[in-house]
Order: C-alpha cells, then sequence, then structure tokens
C-alpha cells in the first residue's frame, strides 16, 4: 500500500477575478487522480485572507526512497518502547493455545 500526503495551495488576496479563475484552472488541471481536494477560506482582517487548497497526492519517488529508508528503524523503536512498556507493566502477550490469530494477555 502506498502511502499518500497532504499538500497545500496557498492563494493570496490581491488578486484580480480573472487571475484568481486563471489560478483555480491551474491547480486543478494539475490535481492527480482521486485527490480529496478541499477549499477553504482562511485569515483576518490583520493578517489578511488567503484561498488554501489541500489535496492528497501519492508520495514521489525520492520522498518513498527517504521513507523507506527510515522505515525500519522506526519499526524497531516502536518494537524496543513496546518490549519496554510491556516490561514496566508486566504484562506478557502470547498466542491462545487451540485458538488461532488470538492474543491472550496476561498480567
Amino acid at each position: 500500500m502506498s502511502r499518500r500526503v497532504k499538500e497545500f495551495v496557498d492563494i493570496g488576496d490581491h488578486l484580480s477575478i480573472d487571475d484568481l479563475i486563471r489560478k483555480l484552472h491551474e491547480i486543478r488541471d494539475g490535481l492527480p487522480d482521486e485527490p480529496e481536494a478541499e477549499l477553504r477560506l482562511r485569515g483576518d482582517e490583520v493578517f489578511g485572507h488567503r484561498i488554501t487548497i489541500s489535496y492528497f497526492r501519492d508520495l514521489t519517488a525520492e520522498e518513498a526512497e527517504l521513507e523507506k529508508r527510515y522505515e525500519d528503524a522506526a519499526r524497531g523503536a516502536k518494537e524496543r518502547e513496546l518490549a519496554r512498556l510491556q516490561a514496566e507493566l508486566g504484562v506478557v502477550c502470547y498466542a491462545a493455545p487451540g485458538k488461532k490469530g488470538k492474543l491472550r494477555i496476561v498480567a
């Protein structure tokens, strides 16, 4: 299963209506398949207003390579943390006899 990331595009509030429509068309044409795109108006009178468009995209080849590099290290860290917590709590997880695929927790 490939992971997807959320991408954000901000459009400032100082655009003419024609420029805004042109920019929105460019963004829409560049969206990937099934982007789950969402448009929101953000900001206030002090910091200004902006239109924020968010959508999901697949990882690029470079991002996937970087994520794969650290995947084993992250999994190992999670397993070590789980073992530490189990030791701290005195909980042992093991497969219950006669029940395939079920875990039985004994304190």
